[in-house]
């Protein structure tokens, strides 16, 4: 059994039932445990007659990103945000692309980190870090956790984004409310036997978490991945935006996603660009005013247009963002028009540096290939003292003049993300002084959390990453002939 599970603590929602037996009320599940059992999700149990979570503070590592990996384009565009990862979902999606964490079983010990509430905030307002996010595997399975870690961030003045495929109970998603500020949900579909038969779950929970928290006033962008030959029709397009404008509003920003084939789903490719640009032409069409793709590059429709004169309002290359036509209350400054783009004051500029100094003993670089094209470096201090690591992107012949700084106190470990900002450039270059040692992940797409480094292997095609799921894999055209999709 592997050490993450030895030690759990009291979980919430809590149903005491006769015989010893308990239920849990975070999803829409409501999993009844006997003595020892554990739920669906892996990562909650009954102990001692008593529900428990196993995966409070444990966690993947902290990653500082954009807040354009969350599918978040009108709120703070280009904003740096300290990601939250843990173990363990409510779904077991057969074309999971975060399994390696999402699925409990296929957790190891050496991709679990330990962080208390306390440890969150202080690095986020150390690193002038505002929005702290709750992403990669699914944050519902993290419940205690999130909500110990978000009160104290609001009290600190911070903001939380709670990133969710959302199969989560009303219940849970009341005591949620007065603490975060953005939901960015993944709603995978309007189909209810899609979610019967590719999720494990089922949809109703799903679109009716949506509607309350558009309804309790907190900000709400929807995202659909569209799945190679099951999801990415024009029906399915035309489906979710019917519910988006009939449920929530013309306002809410809608994501189209683009799939990377992974875990049991590998035997098929990428979604074909042209079926994700038509569900945006479809969506825009029907009413919705700001609609995006999402894990492609080199495409304006990433960037955000006024919807009455087409200025360019907020201009994005992959996951970075400039605000170019909005003023500080978000109305467009050639027409005045609402972007509904909501703005934070500006924040203190990033370190940097034009010259890191001779003393460097580590330097590493990456190029992006096809469609890798960003990376997490994970950088770790194994020094006693605060020492400094650096990284800066390049392009053909030439490199970008500063070079940003990250400083690490003695035994600090940290991640960032670096994703490709403009056409021309081709990769980037890290560099450490002694005593810290960088490694360099891979990122496929946005949502795709990385637990290989680069030195253990790169994967041979762009189209599915490492590690490559070893059990079973489904069968794409039976189970679309099974289920009538």
């Amino acid at each position: 059994m592997p050490a993450w599970r030895n030690s759990w603590r009291p979980a919430r929602l809590e149903e005491i039932l006769p015989s010893g037996v308990v239920r849990c009320h975070l999803s829409p599940r409501n999993c009844t445990l006997k003595e020892g059992q554990n739920g669906f999700c892996g990562v909650r149990g009954n102990r001692g007659g008593c529900l428990v979570t196993m995966n409070y503070g444990k966690s993947v590592h902290i990653t500082e990103e954009t807040i354009e990996t969350e599918a978040v384009n009108h709120y703070s565009p280009g904003e740096r945000i300290l990601s939250l990862g843990n173990i363990g979902c409510m779904l077991n999606c057969v074309f999971c692309q975060n399994w390696k964490t999402a699925q409990a079983k296929c957790v190891d010990d050496k991709d679990v980190h330990l962080y208390s509430p306390e440890d969150v905030v202080e690095i986020a307002l150390r690193r002038n870090i505002r929005c702290l996010s709750w992403t990669y595997n699914d944050p519902v399975v993290w419940h205690e956790f999130v909500l110990d870690t978000a009160k104290l961030a609001r009290q600190a003045g911070l903001i939380n984004l709670y990133k969710s495929a959302f199969f989560i109970s009303a219940e849970a998603i009341e005591e949620l409310i007065p603490y975060i500020d953005i939901f960015s949900i993944s709603v995978k579909s309007a189909d209810p036997e899609f979610y019967k038969k590719y999720t494990s779950g089922w949809m109703d929970p799903v679109l009716d978490g949506c509607k309350r928290v558009f309804r309790a006033g907190r900000h709400v962008e929807v995202s659909n991945l569209m799945v190679t030959d099951i999801s990415d029709s024009e029906e399915s397009a035309r489906r979710v935006v019917e519910w988006v404008l009939r449920e929530l509003d013309s306002t809410v920003p809608l994501h189209f996603v683009r799939f990377h084939p992974d875990y049991k789903m590998r035997d098929t490719e990428r979604t074909p660009v042209p079926r994700i640009l038509r569900a945006r032409e479809i969506a825009l069409a029907m009413g919705v005013e700001n609609v995006y793709v999402g894990n492609m590059y080199d495409t304006p429709w990433t960037n955000t247009y006024c919807r009455s004169c087409g200025s360019l309002l907020v201009e994005r290359y992959g996951l970075n963002a400039s605000v170019t036509g909005v003023d500080a209350f978000g109305k467009c400054l050639k027409c005045g028009r609402d972007s509904h783009v909501k703005l934070l004051p500006p924040s203190r500029p990033v370190p940097t540096t034009e010259n890191p100094g001779p003393d460097l003993t580590e330097v590493r670089a990456m190029n992006w290939h096809g469609d890798v094209r960003g990376a997490h470096l994970q950088i770790v201090n194994s020094g006693s003292e605060t020492a400094h690591a650096y990284y800066r992107r390049h392009a053909e012949n030439a490199h970008d003049a500063a070079w940003r700084v990250l400083s690490l106190k003695g035994g600090e470990g940290y991640r960032v993300s670096v994703a490709k900002s403009r056409a021309e450039e081709t990769g980037l270059e890290v560099a450490a002084q002694r005593g810290i040692h960088c490694l360099i992940h891979e990122v496929f797409d946005r949502a795709h959390f990385p637990t290989v480094p680069v030195d253990e292997g790169q994967a041979e095609t762009d189209v599915t990453p490492l590690p490559v799921y070893q059990g079973k894999q489904v069968s794409i055209r039976a189970m679309k002939a099974q289920s009538g999709c």
